[in-house]
């Protein structure tokens, strides 16, 4: 029996998402977790996977259109039934070819394209005296629209030089490092914050990702009951195995290796923490699946390494390194951004010594690890001494842990980073 394929809802609070490539064609066997398409949201562009095998009847939304979450985007047809009767048996139309470039101005009319002011000068002719064509998807031409960006201005990195949401944001990062020049003595008065001349000020527009951003922060926290614990660590015993690791290791480790590690060492101490809020029950875990905080253009992702608490260093190393990358570029799959009870936020690297970060829902806790830093130090018998302090702060949901709850987690945590040798059991 044919199985219609539809738009999944890749980011919370996400209506809507556009198909930027299909990854298999008419007549091909389909296994499930085979990834059938990269799917873009607001946030990234992410594989989603086959859920059901048989063979690929067809696709109804055409790479470069969007659909709304929910709507039917493809079918797949069981072994040995015809793709025609498939499809007609899902009650669904083929979009007209797999990783068809579909043409916007067909898709999502405009009229000030399809018709420019007399004074505007025509538009490019191609060798066949009809009008070059914009190849871009739906979801790039409103974001465009939206950002006042001129698309033809832009060169395309995806399928054909079809013009993906990562031209547009590279654009817009291209465009926010340029000053704004005033339009004229006039206009700047309507439009500039009283008694701010409007050259002192830029406007950046907003892009998907700052919205989807702005939208889940405030859901945290307007929802969730956050309160925060903080703990200062001596870290020179971890720094100096982190030193040691990596002089013999093939793999470099990184403190932030090492943390995720004391925090999956610390869940197990404290297994009522390794839990999330549902509206029925609190949901406790036997896996440690934490979220790592990456930063990339225009925002902030935070993809979840599985099982942390069964890694061998190396391997987790290796896992957050291609998180990371594929994060920047854009490539993460559907489930790497999905689930965890718990996520590291670790600003060391810039220096900054303590700060507070927000809880991502529906993650229970976030660590937000500071700079390990030269300080003096007060040792038991009263002397002081240099030591290497890091300050980390734990934000946490106070619907699942309580105050001593807290305290006992981020106790154990600082445990384990002070006495770091049984990380590499």
């Amino acid at each position: 029996m044919a199985t219609v394929i539809r738009m999944p809802q890749l980011a919370a609070g996400g209506s809507e998402a556009a198909i930027q490539t299909w990854l298999v064609s008419t007549g091909d066997s389909v296994s499930v977790g085979q990834p059938l398409a990269e799917i873009e949201t607001e946030k990234a562009v992410v594989e989603y996977e086959s859920e059901v095998e048989g063979v690929f009847a067809g696709a109804v939304v055409a790479a470069g259109d969007a659909a709304a979450v929910g709507a039917p985007i493809a079918v797949v047809a069981a072994a040995g039934e015809e793709l025609d009767a498939a499809l007609a048996q899902a009650g669904v139309a083929p979009a007209g070819g797999d990783a068809v470039l579909a043409e916007p101005e067909e898709a999502e009319p405009e009229p000030s394209e399809d018709a420019p002011a007399a004074a505007e000068p025509e538009a490019p002719r191609a060798a066949s005296g009809e009008s070059k064509r914009l190849f871009a998807s739906p979801l790039v031409r409103r974001l465009a629209r939206e950002h006042g960006v001129d698309l033809t201005a832009l060169k395309g990195s995806g399928p054909n030089g079809r013009i993906v949401r990562r031209d547009l944001e590279a654009h817009l990062a291209d465009v926010e490092a340029q000053p704004v020049q005033a339009a004229g003595p006039a206009e700047p008065a309507a439009s500039a914050p009283a008694g701010v001349p409007a050259e002192e000020y830029t406007d950046v527009p907003h892009t998907g990702m700052r919205r989807a951003i702005a939208r889940r922060l405030t859901e945290s926290v307007t929802t969730i009951p956050q309160f925060q614990v903080v703990a200062d660590c001596r870290v020179d015993e971890l720094l100096d195995l982190r030193r040691r690791i990596n002089e013999q290791a093939d793999v470099s480790v990184s403190v932030n290796d090492l943390i995720l590690k004391a925090v999956a060492g610390a869940m197990r101490d404290v297994p009522d923490a390794n839990a999330i809020w549902t509206d029925a029950a609190i949901r406790r875990f036997s896996s440690v699946d934490i979220g790592i905080a990456v930063a990339v253009s225009g925002g902030l992702l935070t993809p979840v390494v599985r099982g942390v608490e069964r890694l061998s260093l190396g391997d987790l190393s290796r896992a957050t390194r291609d998180l990371a990358e594929r994060a920047r570029e854009g490539r993460l799959k559907q489930q790497e951004l999905e689930g965890g009870s718990f996520a590291v936020s670790n600003l060391g690297m810039y220096g900054t010594r303590e700060f507070t970060a927000i809880i991502n829902p529906p993650h229970s806790g976030i660590l937000a690890v500071g700079a390990a830093q030269r300080r003096p130090v007060v040792v038991d018998d009263g002397t002081l001494v240099a030591a290497s302090v890091m300050t980390v702060t734990l934000s946490a949901d106070h619907r699942v842990l309580d105050g001593a709850l807290a305290a006992e987690w981020l106790a154990a945590f600082v445990r384990r980073i002070e006495n770091p040798l049984p990380i590499l059991l």
